[in-house]
């Protein structure tokens, strides 16, 4: 066992400024929806503080478990055995609102899905290691992994969740990319994918008109073009400081989900420019802090770990906030920390005391450049 060193003191201090952040924004955006709904201008904000009292356990419990037992092969299994069978159960559970995604458990609603991304973040860790020599053969090390979690993303496509799927599906493929998958294989990948999306998008009226939206926001204004049109009111009528935290007029049943999907552009217009300029300046901290923690881990396991939870975390901020701004098509992720969503909360705050655990028992420094070539050759 190598030499203990301190938990990431700046991740923690960046987890916690994301959190405090989320609390304040969610207070302020839930209040006119929660009063609608549950006659309490609080009650989608309580929810939201068990949700990281739950979360915030499960860091505190992950990150006193060695990193390394998730790469016991009876522990992947029971990862994915876990998430698989979530997944095919709420396909059986009855249709509520369009969607097969919820776990009912009385009291709060769980969605496996989430559980999910770090169901694959881990076994794809597990395999690049254990699988190292066969990752650039087809039926030895390609096939089988892709049949796992080509399994587990149409479970989450049958939802439907697309956006998870592709949460799950960007994430899985920058992990073999660094794991060293030769170029070759990604660009074959692409032959079923680019159909698999015009029948998963072009095919499907509400996601075709999402993207329809995304060319053209001055179409049909209010319909199919309504609320990304919306979402850039309150960005720019934010300006450079924003209109003043809880004074935004788009929240007030304008806006639809302002406390989930939509709740940066909440941020921009109550706090402005400065407000998303700070949220994008933490997320890029949040990946720098990952990406050092990873690459100082003491084992590749580690740091394809690491790296897989960091990714996930950032890649769904980067889009959440692409799809405020119009940058992206309209897709249901949230904001990871800041938006409504106890799952996506629990999830992510126990995937960040796993990496706090790496943080543990990795290297205090020396040779970065070495330390990388060392971890991703080995």
């Amino acid at each position: 066992m190598n030499r203990k060193i301190p938990y990431d003191q700046g991740l923690i201090a960046i987890v916690l400024a994301l959190l405090g952040f989320g609390l304040i924004m969610v207070f302020s955006t839930s209040a006119p929806v929660s009063r609608e709904l549950y006659g309490s201008q609080i009650a989608i904000f309580a929810r939201q503080l068990i949700a990281m009292a739950i979360g915030m356990t499960g860091l505190m419990i992950t990150m006193k478990i060695d990193y390394r037992l998730y790469q016991r092969l009876p522990v992947v299994c029971l990862l994915l055995g876990i998430s698989f069978l979530l997944l095919v159960y709420v396909l059986l559970t009855p249709v509520n609102h369009g969607t097969q995604r919820w776990l009912d458990l009385g009291p709060v609603n769980f969605q496996p899905s989430e559980l999910a991304k770090l169901a694959v973040i881990v076994f794809t860790s597990y395999y690049l290691v254990r699988k190292k020599e066969y990752l650039n053969s087809i039926s030895r090390g390609l096939l089988p992994y892709l049949t796992v979690v080509g399994t587990i993303i149409l479970l989450v496509l049958k939802g439907p969740d697309l956006g998870t799927a592709l949460s799950i599906t960007i994430t899985a493929v920058f992990l073999m990319f660094i794991g060293g998958v030769r170029y070759r294989y990604f660009l074959a990948l692409a032959v079923p994918i680019l159909p698999a999306l015009y029948f998963l998008v072009i095919r499907v009226p509400y996601r075709l008109n999402r993207v329809l939206a995304f060319l053209d926001p001055e179409k049909d204004p209010l319909g199919m073009s309504y609320q990304i049109r919306q979402s850039l009111i309150a960005v720019g009528s934010g300006g450079w400081n924003g209109l003043g935290f809880a004074q935004g007029k788009q929240k007030l049943f304008f806006l639809p989900e302002p406390h989930t999907d939509f709740i940066y552009a909440v941020v921009g217009e109550e706090l402005g420019f400065f407000g998303c300029l700070t949220m994008l300046l933490l997320f890029s901290l949040l990946f720098w802090r990952g990406v050092r923690i990873s690459l100082r881990a003491d084992s590749p396991f580690g740091t394809f770990l690491g790296l897989g939870i960091v990714s996930m975390i950032s890649f769904q901020a980067l889009i959440n906030m692409s799809v405020a701004l119009s940058l992206l098509p309209t897709k249901g992720l949230p904001l990871p920390f800041i938006s409504v969503g106890g799952s996506s909360l629990v999830v992510m705050l126990s995937s960040v005391g796993i990496l706090l655990n790496i943080s543990r028992q990795g290297s205090d420094g020396g040779d970065s450049e070495s330390w990388i070539k060392r971890t991703i050759n080995a």
